[in-house]
């Protein structure tokens, strides 16, 4: 459904991720941002889950080669239509032909890092191992296991009669972005809410003192892989300690020996030996997808009850969008 015009780097098919294949030593991959992926899908009437085009390099072009809709969702990327201005976080009709353009995201206290673009069934590429994710160290899932690149086409799941009836309902929708509708910040810098890990209590007090209450800058090493932190005071163990490599997940921050965090993210491989001092919690995990290169973070620290209760919270506000969109789709149909 569309012709990829421009893409700069890191521009992936993604899925939620590819779950239940950290045995085999496959990491989960996946959208960086799973909020802008759900609720663009939603938006669409789509599974959850269905992929999309996730863009965190900019400028993004790309040709629609049929009537349609798609969703925009992520980053407030001053997006055009054949130079037409689109509102963010909201669902579009589109003509044959027309080029859609995603500029650099607009700077400001809500600016984000990475766009979603969700078509009407989703991303059509085959599944591997449960998902359309593109996995970049194995070279496969996505679109033939690669970033986007000029002159690729990339087909939409939905069928013929399901686009014709998506197109007699269509009607603009648009939802508030949750880094508005669901506030969080610390001494004015994103906060993310974190779990202590099994080694937090080998860091001497100034160090488990520092992780808290010190801003983290997000350097220009980080990437899918991981987020790469610095802060003034690198931290530091109480005494050595030898640790064989040991399975990891999304969200871990190991430290390594020059005391300066990394946190894994998306592309993370499935194990490491280097001391764990924190876990930010799921339902935070994408504020720290969205969180620009250079900008900084503050870590506060919950407990498993106010990490269960953070899922509920975010749940709980999906499922209304989720309502909201079901609802207006009914109005409409009853129009």
């Amino acid at each position: 459904m569309i012709e990829i015009l421009t893409a700069g780097a890191m521009t992936t098919v993604q899925d939620t991720g590819r779950q239940g294949a950290l045995r085999w030593g496959v990491g989960t991959a996946g959208a960086m941002d799973p909020l802008a992926l759900e609720v663009g899908n939603r938006l669409l009437g789509n599974a959850p889950d269905a992929a999309a085009v996730e863009v965190q390099v900019f400028p993004f072009k790309a040709r629609f080669n049929r009537d349609g809709v798609f969703a925009l969702t992520g980053a407030d990327t001053g997006a055009r239509l054949d130079g037409e201005p689109l509102l963010p976080w909201a669902r579009h009709r589109v003509r044959a032909g027309q080029v859609l353009t995603l500029d650099l995201p607009r700077p400001g206290p809500h600016r984000q890092a990475r766009a979603c673009l969700c078509l009407p069934g989703g991303i059509d590429v085959a599944p591997v191992l449960g998902s359309r994710s593109t996995q970049l160290r194995g070279a496969f899932g996505g679109w033939q296991g690669r970033p986007l690149r000029a002159g690729d086409v990339l087909p939409a799941a939905a069928t013929d009669a399901a686009l014709a009836e998506a197109l007699d309902r269509w009607s603009p929708l648009a939802v508030v972005p949750p880094v508005i509708a669901l506030p969080q910040s610390c001494d004015g810098h994103a906060a993310i809410r974190v779990l202590p890990a099994a080694e937090h209590e080998a860091y001497d007090d100034d160090s488990r003192a520092a992780f808290w209450q010190q801003t983290w800058k997000i350097t220009p090493q980080s990437d899918r892989y991981g987020y790469r932190l610095a802060g003034e005071q690198a931290l530091r163990l109480s005494r050595p300690l030898e640790m064989r490599s040991h399975g990891i997940v999304p969200g871990v921050i190991q430290v390594p020996p020059d005391g300066q965090p990394i946190v894994q993210m998306r592309d993370a491989q499935p194990s490491g030996g280097y001391p764990k001092i924190g876990a930010v919690i799921e339902p935070d995990l994408w504020r720290l997808g969205q969180a620009p290169i250079g900008s900084r973070v503050r870590f506060v620290q919950v407990d498993w009850d106010e990490a269960v209760a953070a899922e509920r919270a975010l749940r709980a506000w999906l499922d209304g969008v989720a309502d909201r969109v079901a609802l207006y789709a009914t109005l409409k149909g009853a129009a």
